[in-house]
């Protein structure tokens, strides 16, 4: 049987889920999740499916691959509360050797309504901030699960 990164990637989600519960700092004074934080669960969840997907952060910074947020955004949709159970789905929207755009999902637990949905978009530079090609490897990794294509990035 074999092991390693390829078995790893053919095993990887389309889709990610990570559960994580609303912290009391999280909260305003009127007990709702503070609009910031969701920001802040879409990289958790970004960043355990790119773990799932054999591509932790860390191992492509070693390897002198960056991935800054080139945009970001999210929709409101409904307030969560200190102590509910909050699920991120995050999926891979399009990908290229250059840019990646990731879709979000908050969703709470107990009843699954939607709280909030986003999307980052990711561009591939080197530790200066110049863009660069990731490897073949990485890009099929990150492969999208869908969504519209990649737009051509202007060099």
């Amino acid at each position: 049987m074999e092991s390693g990164p390829a078995v790893k990637e053919a095993r990887a989600p389309a889709t990610g889920r990570t559960r994580l519960r609303v912290r009391y700092p999280e909260t305003d004074h009127m007990g709702v999740v503070h609009h910031t934080h969701y920001l802040t669960w879409f990289e958790v969840g970004r960043t355990e499916l790119m773990r799932e997907r054999g591509r932790a952060y860390a191992d492509m910074e070693r390897e002198g691959i960056f991935m800054p947020v080139a945009e970001a955004e999210c929709r409101y949709l409904s307030p969560a509360r200190y102590d509910e159970e909050i699920e991120i789905e995050t999926r891979v929207a399009s990908a290229s050797r250059i840019r990646v755009e990731f879709a979000y999902s908050a969703i709470r637990a107990n009843d699954g309504v939607l709280l909030a949905t986003g999307r980052t978009v990711h561009v591939a530079t080197d530790s200066g901030g110049v863009p660069r090609r990731m490897s073949q490897e990485y890009a099929a990794a990150l492969g999208g699960s869908g969504g519209r294509s990649p737009r051509r990035v202007r060099r």
